[in-house]
């Protein structure tokens, strides 16, 4: 599993932040960073619905 974040699309909501915060963060100007490309296993779902979840679609898993 691959996490990817789309800087340009997030507009900084934070959700995948609050659902997964060993795999994503939002900055102080308001833009997703992905702490863990290769997150393991035990975060699988927590990436999934964090992808899931983002409003605007700035996420996405490549398995």
């Amino acid at each position: 599993m691959r996490a990817i974040a789309n800087r340009e699309v997030c507009e900084g909501h934070g959700i995948c932040e609050s659902i997964a915060p060993e795999v994503f963060q939002v900055d102080d100007d308001g833009e997703v960073s992905v702490l863990a490309d290769h997150p393991p296993e035990s975060e699988a779902n927590a990436v999934r619905l964090a992808v899931d979840s983002c409003p605007v679609a700035a996420l996405l898993v490549e398995e």
